[in-house]
């Protein structure tokens, strides 16, 4: 079976958290979050530490590193990579590492949404200390302002903030929006409609998965 490795692009609050769960699950792929594997890098990784220590950047190459480590250990069939590359360096960085592997990426999949949609979905959120959803317009709890499964108070997170989700769109856009006419040019990028129901969005992302890996067996 051919394996699939992809990249997730979007803008927060996109759904790319809800669509990688779903294709995981789909195609058995290492599910590769940066955050995540930067935050348990930070524990065992002297390299990492000392530049999130001092409050700076990790260099490309070593956040590339410790992806390829999670990639190298899980990553057979393939992998779905989330917030990484987010810049057209981070995007050479892992081509030359995929081709120093004789691997190579198989699509960059990304999830469209406009910005002031992205701002409804954020700002409207609301969740309880133990991190249960809800949202004031389309997921309503039965008593308002609270849990419906721990009865604890719902509040709205700093960065759900109107001003706060504004600012980390513009970032986006500065940083990421120009590597997607790269991936554009490479062949490999396939967008999708986020402002579709999750379902929708699913179906089709799976569709053109299997159509994608079918073409690669022929």
């Amino acid at each position: 079976m051919s394996e699939l490795n992809l990249i997730l692009i979007g803008p927060p609050g996109a759904g790319k958290g809800t669509q990688a769960e779903r294709i995981t699950q789909d195609f058995r792929l290492a599910y590769i979050s940066t955050g995540d594997e930067m935050r348990a890098a930070k524990e065992t990784d002297e390299d990492v530490r000392r530049y999130v220590d001092a409050g700076e950047l990790v260099p490309d190459d070593i956040v590339c590193k410790v992806l390829f480590k999670r990639m190298d250990a899980e990553g057979d069939d393939g992998f779905i990579l989330d917030g990484f590359p987010r810049t057209r360096p981070q995007a050479d960085v892992l081509n030359e590492a995929l081709e120093r592997r004789g691997r190579r990426l198989t699509a960059a999949l990304l999830i469209e949404v406009d910005d002031e949609v992205i701002v409804q979905r954020l700002a409207g959120r609301r969740v309880c200390k133990n991190g249960h959803p809800y949202h004031v317009d389309y997921n309503r709890p039965k008593h308002d302002g609270v849990c419906d499964i721990d009865g604890l108070p719902l509040v709205q997170r700093e960065d759900d903030q109107p001003d706060t989700i504004r600012k980390r769109l513009r970032v986006y856009h500065e940083q990421t929006e120009p590597i997607v006419d790269h991936l554009d040019d490479q062949g490999v990028l396939r967008r999708f409609d986020g402002t579709r129901p999750p379902g929708e969005v699913h179906d089709h992302i799976r569709a053109t998965l299997a159509t994608l890996r079918l073409e690669d067996q022929l």
